[in-house]
């Protein structure tokens, strides 16, 4: 019987009891779900056991002070579910409020040692979206933008959604920057991302945002460009997106 996660204390806190629970949650109905939708969205060769992400989730949750070692061994894996559980782990943990400067260091320092395993969207968004940005908060913010210069997509990625804790706390220079870097990528998913950080960032700063789309809305892809204008109203998303209309005519 799977362990119930919400009642029980976990004490056999390493990766090798992790992966046990994790099978216990495991369908072949939902291994051929999710292996589909992501074939579909990346066209990436990946192994599922087919977990429910919320499971997952709240699995992770239970195991947030599982050291660093173990964290690791979960990311060797090759199975999906136990690599975004890995990472999972330390999203958890990197939100408490009471969390050591040397935890987040562990979790940065890993995530970017081993981006070699991170080979998808959603392990890409886990990873980033607090410990990345919460470490950096307070630090020089250089790799981020090394990182947008990757010839790996993910690592470029990762750069733009790095910056969203920025932006939580009201920052939204280093998203503009490195939107720029990223403003003419070919890559659909780094695309969606820095549409998704620069609509996030022009709620803090919108002529900020203006101001970059009067500059690339002609020549940006199409899908950074629409995700970037969702919170316009219509005639402002019009205006933009006929902007690369007219620039082709």
């Amino acid at each position: 019987m799977a362990k119930k996660t919400d009642s029980i204390r976990i004490t056999d806190i390493d990766a090798e009891h992790f992966i046990k629970d994790l099978q216990v949650m495991q369908s072949e109905e939902e291994r051929l779900k999710i292996q589909l939708y992501f074939k579909t969205e990346t066209g990436e060769d990946d192994e599922f056991m087919g977990v429910k992400m919320g499971q997952l989730f709240a699995l992770a949750q239970s195991y947030s002070n599982m050291p660093i070692e173990e964290i690791e061994k979960l990311l060797e894996s090759p199975i999906h579910e136990v690599r975004a559980g890995a990472i999972s782990i330390m999203d958890k943990a990197s939100r408490e409020k009471k969390v050591k400067e040397e935890r987040l260091k562990e979790f940065f320092d890993l995530y970017l040692r081993r981006h070699d395993r991170v080979n998808n969207w959603d392990l890409v968004d886990l990873g980033c979206l607090n410990m990345i940005g919460r470490y950096l908060f307070d630090k020089p913010r250089k790799i981020l933008y090394d990182l947008a210069l990757s010839t790996n997509r993910w690592e470029r990625r990762t750069a733009i959604l790095g910056t969203c804790y920025f932006i939580r706390q009201g920052e939204t220079d280093d998203t503009y920057a490195i939107a720029e870097m990223l403003i003419h990528d070919k890559e659909d998913l780094v695309n969606k991302a820095t549409g998704w950080m620069l609509r996030f960032a022009g709620d803090k700063n919108l002529e900020k945002l203006k101001d970059l789309l009067e500059k690339y809305a002609a020549t940006m892809p199409r899908t950074l460009l629409r995700y970037s204008i969702e919170h316009f109203d219509k005639d402002e998303r019009e205006y933009y997106m006929q902007m690369g209309k007219k620039d082709k005519k």
